[in-house]
């Protein structure tokens, strides 16, 4: 059976399961990189090298960048480029120096809920009911319980308050993205994947350079964090997530972002020895609850299989 979302099928349980660990994983590789380089550097880096790496993947598949044809198909690669990966990246890296780490988690959260009147409206083969409502506000009360009252705790830095702006524009940038990327013509998926980040990659390093000056080398330990940042969650993510977007649609998309807290909890316990509390645990069955709830029918009809 074709995937649908409706159906999404085992393969994009599974991916967007490992994509939730990848991303889960990421937090780690990201604090060691900013050790030796700025936040733009490390925003302009991971985009840049994941560019790279999957434009010679693609080359190598039979997926280059020539297989993008017609002003339109780049238009709508441009546009999620400039949304989702150059703005969404730079008001991160921006907000995330201002604000706490749990209010920029408490954000990623609310793109499940920023994009179901957006797929209402834009999507609307995605056919957005009571079940998906219902299951995103429950998964959004369980990430808030998952991270705690320090999510909207005062840093007291300068700026924070435009810190909280920016993530939540990053969230608002990331729900556009997905609906862009929803809506475009067909693409190879690694042609596509390439393509935006090749966008995100054009806007941000003159912002890198301008703020930060030249990069430092990548030959130390924060580089090989930068290099891993870059190659697993940035460019494997974005392969995942143009194949699940594009296949499942936008709203299950959406439900990674329920789960890189979930899996930075689990792998926090599992590699580093962290204590899981009770908060946590109630956190992570309520969202996990509302995945089940949003997606009932489907993981009923993948269950019968």
């Amino acid at each position: 059976m074709t995937p649908s979302p409706q159906n999404p099928g085992l393969v994009n349980w599974l991916s967007i399961i490992a994509l939730g660990a990848i991303w889960g994983g990421a937090f780690l590789a990201t604090k060691l990189a900013l050790d030796g380089f700025g936040p733009w550097w490390v925003a302009a880096g991971r985009v840049g090298i994941a560019a790279l790496a999957i434009t010679v993947l693609g080359g190598m598949m039979g997926q280059g960048l020539h297989q993008i044809k017609g002003v339109r198909s780049w238009l709508f690669v441009c546009a999620f480029g400039l949304t989702s990966v150059a703005t969404g990246m730079a008001l991160l890296a921006f907000g995330q120096q201002h604000v706490p780490s749990a209010f920029a988690g408490i954000s990623m959260g609310a793109v499940p809920l920023l994009i179901l009147p957006l797929a209402a409206v834009f999507s609307k083969e995605e056919h957005i009911g009571p079940r998906q409502i219902a299951g995103f506000l429950v998964g959004f009360i369980g990430l808030a319980v998952l991270l705690g009252p320090d999510a909207l705790s005062s840093s007291g830095r300068d700026l924070e308050q435009w810190g909280q702006i920016a993530c939540i524009g990053t969230a608002a940038s990331y729900a556009v993205g997905s609906i862009i990327m929803r809506r475009s013509p067909h693409m190879p998926q690694l042609a596509l994947a390439a393509a935006t980040l090749w966008v995100g990659t054009v806007v941000l390093v003159p912002i890198a350079l301008v703020i930060e000056g030249p990069p430092a080398s990548l030959d130390r330990p924060a580089g090989y964090a930068l290099l891993y940042a870059a190659l697993i969650p940035t460019a494997v993510g974005a392969i995942l997530r143009v194949r699940i977007i594009t296949s499942a649609g936008s709203v299950f998309m959406s439900l990674s972002s329920y789960m890189v807290p979930v899996w930075s909890v689990v792998l926090g316990a599992l590699l580093l020895g962290e204590d899981l509390t009770r908060s946590m645990l109630w956190g992570m069955g309520l969202v996990l609850g509302g995945i089940a709830i949003s997606q009932s029918r489907a993981l009923m009809s993948l269950l019968r299989k």
